[in-house]
């Protein structure tokens, strides 16, 4: 794989090599100056505008985005993993992420999971030191076998996090492709990242609080990592979340209305073809659309690789 830029000897990198007063996300932003000054409807008028600077930030990255959604693809369907690696705010944006994966998708942990430093104890409680740790981001993706298979991206506003940065180095070493996610410009993760997407989203409405736009930009990305990836490894008809795991009434009556949605049949054969199908919705799908049995719908199912389109094409060329 062709580096962006190529790795340097690996060594534990200062917390902010040029100095935080370089970074695009510790600057003061000009139009916030006089934030204590406002009422609460102009407070929240300033940070809606700010916000609005998010998605077309997010935008000039795309290309960024489709080079890490076609490499981390390609590691899922070879049976590799997904991990995301943070600290503090980026951290938790990666697990929350992580955590729609297996009610979504039908993903687990044995597939896509995230790690923040701190470990559990950072998810609600601040464990703001934990991201110093250049050895303890290694140490992390070591414990868990990190390998060639695997793929990793590493969140982090400043793009200097020493716990992401190591993590991201112990990946390199293994062989396992590196994605780096920052919210500044040209930032030390390039040196460990063989991809980095980098959402310039200017200064903070409160100076350096990075859980407001540079997180709402991680969250956005986030999202389009996990969801295209998903998307392009069959686990979407249509715009259905065909895999999704039902394992509440909510998500019984949702799948009960995509077979209905998607087949035509009626509301109470639709719940038949599911009860049939064990709950599997692409064979329900399939089996209405077709009208076919459920061995046979979960044969075409497992010759096109899940792809419930694909499967349904092929029902229909075999007739």
């Amino acid at each position: 794989m062709k580096n962006q830029q190529e790795s340097k000897e690996t060594k534990m990198p200062d917390a902010h090599p040029s100095g935080i007063e370089y970074l695009t996300t510790e600057t003061r932003n000009q139009d916030s100056l006089v934030l204590d000054t406002l009422s609460t409807e102009e407070i929240l008028t300033l940070i809606n505008t700010e916000d609005h600077k998010v998605a077309p930030a997010v935008a000039k990255a795309i290309p960024q985005i489709t080079q890490a959604v076609d490499l981390i693809t390609d590691r899922i369907r070879a049976g590799g993993r997904l991990f995301y690696i943070g600290a503090g705010t980026s951290g938790r944006l990666g697990i929350l992420d992580m955590a729609e994966c297996k009610p979504t998708f039908g993903v687990g942990s044995d597939t896509a999971l995230a790690i923040i430093a701190g470990g559990p104890e950072a998810v609600t409680d601040s464990v703001e030191e934990a991201e110093d740790d250049f050895e303890q981001g290694g140490r992390e993706l070591k414990s868990r076998a990190i390998s060639e298979k695997d793929a990793v991206v590493g969140i982090t506003a400043s793009g200097s996090t020493p716990f992401v940065l190591g993590a991201l180095s112990t990946a390199q070493k293994a062989g396992a492709p590196t994605i780096g996610l920052s919210c500044n410009r040209h930032p030390r993760l390039r040196e460990y990242a063989d991809i980095t997407i980098e959402i310039v989203v200017g200064p903070e409405v409160l100076t350096g609080s990075t859980r407001m736009k540079a997180g709402s930009a991680q969250k956005m990305v986030l999202n389009m990592i996990s969801t295209a990836t998903m998307v392009n490894l069959g686990k979407v008809y249509e715009n259905l979340m065909v895999d999704m795991q039902i394992t509440n009434k909510k998500l019984l009556q949702r799948a009960i209305r995509m077979i209905e949605m998607v087949t035509g049949v009626s509301d109470r054969e639709a719940e038949a073809l599911l009860d049939v199908s064990g709950n599997d919705i692409k064979s329900a799908i399939v089996m209405g659309k077709l009208g076919v049995d459920l061995p046979t719908a979960q044969a075409l199912l497992s010759k096109t690789g899940g792809f419930t389109r694909k499967a349904i094409t092929l029902g229909q060329d075999d007739r």
